[in-house]
């Protein structure tokens, strides 16, 4: 099976403890289980990392880059960066400096261009194949979807 990956940022390991009306009550765990027996369905090995932290975030995309480019592959990523999205260059440019062996779908579970005016901008998008935003965990899903007909 091929390899895609799931970074999600910070907070997001709260799904189903935070803001359960934003969010929904689906708890984190069960929507990246969800995710991997998805993605298996659809012949992806799908590995979840969640992390608080900016800096684990670039170092993970990096890491990902890197086993790419020693398999001579391309891994695709689905990335729920969290609040990094309106404001972090930083992920950003990490997403431009891995897309050509690692290209992005962003998804949010709320719809973010319904939210506070903030959260319209998002800094990661620009760097991100599309963005899927509005399905709650199914936004997962669909992004797996899109790399399945994309030919990943």
């Amino acid at each position: 099976m091929r390899k895609l990956a799931i970074v999600n940022g910070p907070n997001t390991n709260f799904f189903g403890i935070r803001n359960k009306a934003q969010y929904g009550s689906v708890t984190y765990d069960s929507m990246m289980a969800d995710a991997v027996a998805y993605g298996a369905e659809r012949g992806f090995a799908v590995e979840p990392f969640q992390a608080n932290g900016e800096g684990r975030i670039i170092d993970h995309l990096q890491e990902l880059y890197r086993e790419a480019e020693a398999a001579d592959t391309v891994i695709p990523l689905v990335i729920n960066p969290g609040a990094f999205t309106h404001y972090s260059l930083a992920i950003m440019d990490a997403l431009e400096s891995v897309r050509e062996r690692v290209p992005a779908i962003e998804v949010h579970l709320s719809n973010v261009h319904k939210r506070e005016e903030f959260r319209h901008v998002s800094y990661t998008a620009r760097e991100c194949v599309g963005q899927i935003a509005g399905f709650g965990a199914d936004g997962y899903q669909l992004a797996i979807d899109a790399f399945k007909r994309m030919g990943y």
